[in-house]
């Protein structure tokens, strides 16, 4: 796509409200067009033929073919980037990351009844959401619905245990992400050994999404991973989630490093922020931390990533050809932030070559 064309957009929703007001609020920015709206599956399927969009806001709840089952075929069949709109419940939060597992770009909150004190807001946000997805790695996005629909085999080799520091502390590790590091993240937490550092992890998401994430790369992952708590002392073979309405710092105790969380102002706007978790990591481990920023939307994390390797860290940004946004790395490159940039399947490996280097 080109700046100047419109982004083709279709709606999906079996509720006539919500269409209508995704269509308000879409069609009022004036580079997204929205070509049509669909009530289900079947008339999506009609729709995405006939008007050959360029991104897709599908409900994950519908009627017949549930939106999950219908954007496994769309990223198999006929990939293109898709906005899954999800109500925020524990339930929505294990189908959107689910729906992150199948290729989707991106999930959005369902507009709400009282929405109109933050309709600005809302549809700011939504609006910066379509124009990404517009531009977003497509392939990367299809490779990922075909590992988890078995179509392709998934890597899961850990490797050799790293070197412990030669130091009273232990080295930690800092992993930033936004659009598209559910997943990005996982692959890299699945190939990390259980005797790792402490990890910490900020991935931009919805406050009720975290816990969620944080189980889910439990399970896929050697380490323990929790969400984390105000308070919590940082363990080797631990990993930490920031939970989604809240910064996480990470301060110094003694001997050990601990989890400190607040609700401050947003950064870059968003909360959790990962310049606020780098920041503090640089200012509290300098030589001892691995600075980790992966895709995403924005900004946020770049310049906490040069503060990390101008405090004496190791730094590694991923690659443009295996993000789905290049923004958040991107930028990090840009600042001369990054020390290494590398595809998503290398990173892991990185990790512990540079521990290893802190020793």
């Amino acid at each position: 796509m080109t700046a100047s064309q419109p982004v083709r957009t279709l709606i999906v929703d079996d509720s006539a409200l919500v269409r209508k007001l995704l269509t308000h609020l879409l069609d009022s920015h004036p580079r997204i067009s929205v070509v049509g709206t669909a009530i289900d599956a079947q008339d999506a399927r009609a729709k995405i033929k006939q008007l050959n969009p360029d991104v897709l806001t599908l409900d994950i709840e519908m009627p017949g073919m549930d939106g999950l089952n219908f954007l496994g075929k769309i990223m198999t069949l006929r990939p293109m980037p898709v906005i899954m709109v999800s109500t925020l419940t524990s339930k929505g939060a294990d189908a959107s990351l689910e729906a992150m597992r199948l290729g989707a770009f991106d999930v959005f909150p369902k507009p709400r009844t009282n929405l109109s004190r933050e309709l600005d807001s809302y549809r700011g946000e939504l609006q910066e959401k379509v124009l990404a997805a517009a531009h977003a790695n497509v392939r990367v996005l299809a490779d990922r619905a075909k590992r988890h629909l078995g179509q392709t085999q998934t890597t899961r080799v850990l490797e050799d245990a790293p070197i412990a520091a030669n130091s009273a502390l232990q080295p930690l590790v800092a992993i930033g992400a936004s659009t598209g590091g559910t997943e990005a993240i996982a692959l890299c937490m699945e190939r990390l050994p259980a005797n790792m550092p402490g990890i910490v992890i900020t991935q931009h998401i919805p406050g009720a999404f975290s816990e969620s994430f944080a189980r889910r790369l439990n399970d896929c992952s050697a380490l323990n991973v929790t969400e984390a708590r105000h308070g919590d002392r940082i363990l080797a073979g631990h990993a930490y989630v920031a939970p989604g309405d809240q910064h996480l710092e990470v301060v110094r105790d003694g001997a050990h490093f601990v989890c400190r969380l607040n609700q401050g102002e947003p950064v870059n706007r968003h909360r959790p922020s990962v310049d606020v978790m780098f920041d503090s990591v640089a200012r509290c481990a300098r030589n001892l931390v691995v600075g980790v920023l992966l895709t995403g939307m924005g900004k946020d994390g770049a310049q906490g990533l040069l503060d990390i390797r101008q405090a004496g860290g190791r730094t590694i940004a991923q690659d443009e050809e295996s993000s789905v946004v290049w923004g958040m790395p991107g930028s990090a490159v840009k600042l001369g932030a990054a020390e290494s940039i590398m595809p998503i399947d290398h990173v892991a490996p990185q990790i512990l070559t540079c521990l290893r280097s802190l020793a």
